[in-house]
């Protein structure tokens, strides 16, 4: 498993590295000193203080400070060996218009045709293929993911079930979130126990999410350890915020809370 945070000071080193020099320095330490990111145990204190102090309230500092913690800077994935994995599941990220489906999004509802998948997807289809070479194993796919392993990998119905839009009699289209796919997985399957050992497969920012939403509806989800992700960004995609990784990160933590604010109204309000 990767080491906590180092996804996002991977790619946010140029932005990180200052904003640590200038509080170690407040704090006695000198530019050597951010050789090493701060620990966990002082992340968490360092945000409980200073909520304390913004809020004037320590008890909800320390309520709310572990949500703030895995949202912004858990970005580790559960890990299996592919020999583990008894059934791929692929999470589509974008895609791209064209001049029959105008400017598409993943909500919603448009009575155009489908959108192209787009490339990012087709990095997708080819993780899932890496992965199903290592584990010959049923495939559950995102359309947009689904098209380039059938027409890429000549997969079909016999290793490939695609999860599609829902389509109306009218020819209304309604695209499916993160956690209507997985729903629409476990409702083919029959139960999230018959999938087995989940291998997920998402863009590389997506797929903490991705794998707690299986994990939300039953499945037993992870990322395969032998196989990267894809990190890249389509700035022609039909999706504002799969365009760049800053509003997708932003996005994705959006997300987040908001199935966190959910299960904690839930849990002190559970008869509403």
């Amino acid at each position: 498993m990767s080491t906590r945070r180092k996804f996002l000071l991977s790619t946010a080193a140029a932005a990180t590295v200052p904003l640590l020099t200038a509080t170690l320095s407040a704090c006695g330490g000198d530019d050597n000193s951010v050789e090493v990111p701060i620990s966990d145990a002082e992340l968490r204190a360092q945000m409980i203080g200073k909520l304390s102090a913004e809020l004037n309230d320590a008890s909800t500092a320390n309520v709310i400070e572990p949500f703030l913690m895995d949202v912004g800077f858990t970005w580790d994935l559960p890990v299996i060996p592919a020999a583990q994995v008894n059934t791929i599941v692929a999470y589509g990220f974008g895609n791209r218009p064209n001049t029959a489906s105008g400017n598409t999004s993943s909500t919603g509802a448009n009575q155009v045709a489908l959108p192209d998948p787009g490339p990012i997807n087709e990095e997708l289809a080819d993780v899932v293929h890496r992965i199903y070479q290592l584990k010959p194993v049923k495939v559950f796919a995102q359309w947009e993911i689904a098209r380039f392993l059938v027409s890429k990998y000549q997969m079909n119905s016999a290793n490939l079930q695609s999860i599609e839009p829902i389509v109306a009699s009218d020819g209304t289209i309604t695209y499916l979130s993160t956690d209507g796919v997985a729903a629409a997985i476990v409702a083919l399957e029959g139960t999230a126990a018959a999938l087995g050992a989940v291998a997920v497969v998402g863009h590389r920012d997506h797929a903490k999410r991705c794998i707690n939403t299986s994990t939300a509806r039953g499945m037993n989800a992870y990322a395969v350890k032998e196989v990267a992700l894809p990190v890249n960004y389509d700035p022609l995609s039909g999706q504002p915020w799969t365009r760049r990784r800053d509003l997708y990160l932003a996005h994705d933590m959006y997300a987040q809370l908001a199935v966190k604010t959910g299960t904690m109204i839930a849990q002190a309000y559970p008869h509403g």
